[in-house]
This record gives structure tokens, sequence and C-alpha cells, in this order.
């Protein structure tokens, strides 16, 4: 029978429910089971797709197409996953699910309720995914916190679905804040304990307390955890600020997470090892082989670019060091904001905020031979500036505001009539042709990317634009779309309308990322 990990969380939210999930089906992973990850928000936005990334974080995209929460990224950094849409559930994209069953006169006579109608949706999606992909494991990461209104019809799924299988088949983590505090010099457990009698009156008995904390919990605070809250001590998880994410499987290796899992859980011995994995981290904890600029907009938040900078880890961590990755504020940009730095990237983004300033450190970074990689809006900014500069055009891009008299980046044909917002854009994997350097950095004559985005550069000026040395080395074989440009007399003077960044993981890093880095050195 597959079997179904839930892991929840208290106290208060971003504790990391994410990387605990991802870092448990790692470990879960040595045991050569397959595992697909679950994601349950409570938010009635269908997906994230139309969340400013300041509030909410980036926004990943798989392959199919679907704007997910940023967890996403993190399965596939840790499992080198692809994930589906249908693994991301939402509020609004269950009650849309139910209102649409009702409309068809699915529940005919009944009085449509939240019990039993939204939960049965819940897990039916569920069954469903873990059917469909023949997983051995299904972890369902249930967002928010314990007590949260938004969250109560997923955990009340959670509780049916462990009531009606054997014991041996479900397991539940519960993620809680330890804090330090300083006055009386202790961890303090009183939050916890709180946060567990919240899951007890839904129902729910947690089989693993996992305790975030700044330094790892003390034996006697992991002792009073287990008396309060009814778990064995072993049971009882350190879950401490790190260096890095992916130190995070190494630390509950260390606990034998995995071994007290695959226990209750009845599974087979263990199949293999973390020593790669501790390699490419003893790599990460060496000193910082480049200093890359991220030039963007959406800087008050960490999580905004996270896939741009984890991508840049991810090839850090081949080459055999660490990187060190600084963003910088476009708004208010100066030349000498990137004194210093041995690359720059100018990442994903919309709108005209910072445009200016970005068009800027593209112009430096192309005039002084620093390396470059412009990602999606970036690309399509290089094309701009240099149409500007190079062949002196009042040039500029269909989404700004300003009229300008040579429109090098339109907005793509397909999206014209496009009156929705959400879901709407160039979505998810495309194939591209390639030439130049970009077939040298991939080894191939054809890459698979995923793309966000609904403009494009114009065909009609490309012909200038080459022959003024802006190639286009890469293309979609069916639209003729744009899809990577280069100057071969730079360092690394590369864009892409794509998003690499969400095709690469710890172990498998990006080719395109990898070779910036490279390039930097």
């Amino acid at each position: 029978m597959p079997k179904w990990i839930f892991v929840t969380g208290g106290v208060l939210s971003g504790l990391g429910k994410g990387l605990v999930s991802a870092s448990v089906s790692k470990l879960l992973q040595l045991y050569d089971k397959d595992i697909i990850p679950q994601k349950c928000d409570g938010y009635l936005n269908v997906d994230p797709g139309t969340m400013n990334p300041q509030e909410h974080g980036e926004v990943f995209v798989l392959e199919d197409g679907t704007e997910v929460d940023m967890d996403f990224g993190h399965y596939k950094r840790f499992l080198d996953v692809d994930s589906t849409g249908k693994w991301n559930l939402t509020s609004g994209k269950v009650f849309k699910q139910v209102i649409e069953k009702e409309r068809k006169g699915e529940y005919l006579g009944k009085t449509v309720q939240m019990v039993p109608h939204v939960t049965d949706q819940i897990k039916e999606t569920w069954r469903e995914n873990l059917e469909e992909s023949g997983a051995d494991i299904i972890v369902v990461e249930i967002g928010g916190t314990v007590g949260d209104m938004e969250n109560q019809f997923y955990l009340e799924a959670a509780r049916q679905i462990r009531s009606n299988l054997p014991e041996e088949d479900t397991y539940l983590i519960h993620t809680t804040l330890v804090p330090y505090l300083e006055t009386t010099g202790e961890q303090k457990t009183k939050p916890t304990q709180h946060s567990v009698k919240d899951l007890r009156e839904l129902g729910l008995e947690p089989d693993m307390i996992v305790g975030r904390s700044e330094e790892s919990l003390e034996d006697d605070v992991k002792e009073k955890i287990s008396l309060f809250c009814d778990v064995p001590t072993e049971n009882v998880v350190s879950d401490p600020n790190l260096e890095t994410i992916y130190e995070l499987p190494i630390v509950f290796e260390n606990q034998d997470v995995g071994e007290v899992i695959s226990k209750k859980l009845n599974m087979d011995n263990r199949k293999k090892n973390l020593r790669e994995w501790q390699n490419r981290i003893e790599n990460l904890q060496k000193e910082s082989i480049s200093r890359i600029a991220l030039c963007g907009k959406y800087t008050e938040m960490d999580d905004s670019y996270a896939s741009v900078e984890e991508a840049l880890r991810h090839s850090a961590a081949e080459i055999g060091g660490s990187v060190k990755v600084e963003q910088v504020d476009t708004e208010e940009f100066d030349k000498k904001s990137l004194q210093g730095f041995d690359g720059v990237i100018i990442p994903g983004g919309f709108g005209s905020r910072g445009v200016q300033g970005k068009i800027e450190a593209i112009r430096h970074c192309r005039k002084e031979d620093i390396p470059l990689l412009g990602i999606c809006y970036g690309m399509q900014l290089m094309v701009v500036e240099f149409a500007r500069d190079v062949l002196d055009m009042d040039a500029g891009s269909e989404e700004l505001e300003d009229d300008f008299e040579h429109l090098v980046i339109k907005q793509m044909q397909d999206q014209k009539q496009v009156e929705k917002m959400g879901g709407t854009m160039r979505l998810g994997s495309y194939t591209a042709k390639l030439k130049g350097e970009v077939s040298e950095i991939y080894g191939s004559e054809e890459v698979v990317e995923r793309h966000r985005h609904r403009f494009e550069l114009n065909p009609d000026y490309e012909d200038r634009l080459e022959a003024e040395g802006l190639k286009v080395s890469g293309r979609n074989p069916e639209t003729g779309l744009a899809e990577f440009v280069e100057i071969d007399r730079k360092t690394f003077f590369i864009g892409t309308q794509a998003h690499p960044e969400f095709n690469s993981s710890l172990e498998n890093p990006n080719p395109l990322y990898h070779e910036f880095l490279k390039s930097t050195l």
C-alpha cells in the first residue's frame, strides 16, 4: 500500500514546512521509493500567478505551465522531481471545482457543505494524484498553521485519511517554533505544547515534532516536548538555523529521521546514501568563488528571486565552492553599485518600475565586458539597450508606458486577445533550436526550458540587430520566437526568454547558469 505523510505547522507561518517536507522526502528516496509532493494553500487565489513576489515570494512554474507555490521549487531542487499542477491545491482551486460540480448537478438534491463535499474533493484529488503517479509515498504539506480558518478543511481531510487507513500507512510531522528567551536563557516549549493541543482538538496526533529554533534543541527540551506532547524523545527533531538549506537532510539524517519514519511505515532497508549530497554541501561551505549582482526591483523580500539564487548555488557546488549573491535595487541604480562584482544577472519581472536601472546595468556590462545573463524580461531589456545604444534607435518595449518610435519588444500575437490575467501567459516548457555559444553550452542543438511571459523580440528588427552583432542563437521551431540572444565577442553576454532556473537542482545544475558562473571566475 502507498504511504501517506502529512506535514503541518504551528505557532506561526514561514517556519519552513516546505524544506522539512523536501528534506524528509530526500531521506525516503534513499529507500528507493518514488515520492510525490502535494502542497495545500489556504488562499482563495486559484494559483499564486497574479501575486506580487514581495507579498508571497517567487512564483514557480512547472513543465505543464502551472504557476505554483515556491515550495515546489524546493521539491525540484532537493528531489529533482517534475511536479504537475494538480499537486498544488489552493482554496480557490478546490472551491472552484466543487462549485463547478454543483452547477453540473453532481450534488443534485443535496446541500453542498464543507464536510463532506469540500473535504471529499480534496481527498479525491490526493488519491487521483497518487494513483496516476504510481508513487510509493505521497507527502502532503498543509500550508499555514493549525488554527488558521482557511486550512481547516485540509486538516479535516487529513484526519479522515488517517482514520481510514492502517496505522502503519500514515505519518504526521508537526513543525513548530521553539523560541529562545534571552531573559531566562532557555528554549521555551510552551508554544509547541499549545500548538500540539490545537492539533489534537482537530483529531490529529503527531508522530514526529520538528522544533524550529536558532540552535539545536537541548536534550532536556526534547524530553520536555516528548513528555507534554506524548511522542517518543527520538521523534522530537531539531531544525536549527543553517548556512544553507541543503544541510537540512544531513541534519535530519544525523537524528535518524529516515530510520524513525521508515520503521513506523514498515519500509524496506535503505538502498542509497547521501555521500554525493554531502560532497556538494561541503563545497558550498568553502570560500566564495564569485560575487554576483542580481539586479532587480523585488529586493524587499529574500524569496523573490529564490530559484535564480539557488541555481547559482547549484553551479557553485558543481564547480567546487560557494557563491556570494547580492541583490541590487534598480530603482535607485548607479553603475558604481556594480563595483566589485564578477558577474551580473538581470532576472525576470514586469512593468516599468526599475527598468531604467536595469538598462544602465546592461550597458555597463556590455561595455566593460562583465559577464551578463538576462532572464526573460532581462533578455528583452538587453535587446532594448542594444537597439538604443548601438543602433541609435528610440527603442522600447510595448510593455512600457512610454511612446517609443521602435518597439523592438512587442506583445505576442496570441496574448493580445487575452482578457483574464491568471494563467494566461506563455507558460511551461517549450523547445528551442540552438546554435552558436548557447548550443555549445547545452551540448545540443535543442533544449527544453520553462517560460513565463507575454512579450517577445519583434522579428521586424532581428536583421538590424544581428547585423550589428546581437545574434538570435535560439529559436522556437514552431513559432519562430527568439528564445536566446548572444554577443559572441563577449566573455558571456547571453539572454534567454526562458527561466532555466526552474530546471536546476543541487545534483543536476542547469547548464546555462553553470557556464555563466564559470565565466565569472
